[in-house]
């Protein structure tokens, strides 16, 4: 199955939807590619909402932690957004909760920036 992803600019920050499936293949490497992209031009706020994502698996969640780490580097931060049960449920199994900031709502999600940085 394809994943789509869609960018938009909301009060200064990223959101990615995130929609289909982030699994072993092209689809892991199209988000890792896309979050490559954005955080080259600048953006390393994001949030990732992944409410149209239906299955992760191990591949993906490896790529999850990649755009982790690769806004992390550049002094930003990727936060979730929306997620199913059945990805909830498999980010506590792996203890990924702990490491990502997982919000209910974009308002929620947006405040936990703080304010935009002035540089």
């Amino acid at each position: 199955m394809a994943i789509f992803l869609v960018e938009k600019l909301v009060d200064g920050l990223l959101v990615l939807d995130v929609r289909g499936q982030i699994t072993l293949g092209e689809e892991t490497g199209a988000l890792r590619d896309k979050v490559k992209v954005l955080v080259e031009a600048g953006h390393s706020r994001i949030i990732l909402d992944l409410a149209e994502v239906n299955y992760i698996d191990s591949a993906g969640l490896a790529t999850l932690v990649q755009v982790f780490t690769s806004a992390r580097k550049q002094g930003g931060d990727v936060k979730l957004l929306h997620l199913t049960k059945r990805v909830r449920d498999l980010l506590q199994i792996t203890r990924l909760s702990t490491v990502f900031e997982i919000h209910d709502s974009l308002d929620s999600a947006k405040q936990s920036f703080g304010p935009p940085s002035s540089s």
